[in-house]
């Protein structure tokens, strides 16, 4: 498959499982079209193959997981494994759609709780999981000043 092959809805999909990057790709622009993030991760996604979206899956879910271990465990969400493990969740979305800055990632961190859709994501994989993924995206925030 060629490097820049643009990928329809369905061939993104099908690696992705039952998350479909276009379903609420009217929303997201209407939310935050126009804005810097928005064009970068346009650009950058625009490119991706069907092996980029499987990486990207896999990263993503592994982050996912050890976040759920880590809440399972007892870790304190502003605990030192909670904090660095918000910082490669942080690192992944700047690696993959745009450069997510403190700032960014403490609003997603919010829309986790506040957006029943992503609190349900989140809460499949360990009860709880979002409001965690929050505390600790605000203490890895607050770590590094921002």
């Amino acid at each position: 498959m060629p490097a820049n092959l643009t990928l329809t809805s369905e061939t993104r999909t099908e690696p992705s499982g039952d998350f479909d990057p276009d379903a609420h790709a009217a929303e997201a622009e209407q939310r935050w079209g126009g804005t810097d993030p928005w064009a970068e991760a346009k650009r950058r996604t625009s490119s991706y193959t069907k092996e980029d979206w499987k990486r990207f899956k896999a990263e993503a879910a592994d982050i996912t997981d050890r976040l759920a271990d880590a809440l399972r465990s007892g870790a304190p969400s502003d605990g030192d494994l909670a904090m660095d493990l918000a910082e490669e969740h942080r690192a992944h979305i700047s690696r993959w759609f745009y450069e997510c800055t403190y700032k960014i990632h403490r609003g997603l961190g919010e829309t986790y709780v506040t957006d029943p859709r992503f609190t349900a994501s989140f809460d499949a994989t360990a009860p709880g999981l979002a409001a965690y993924l929050r505390s600790a995206i605000a203490a890895n925030a607050a770590r590094h000043n921002a």
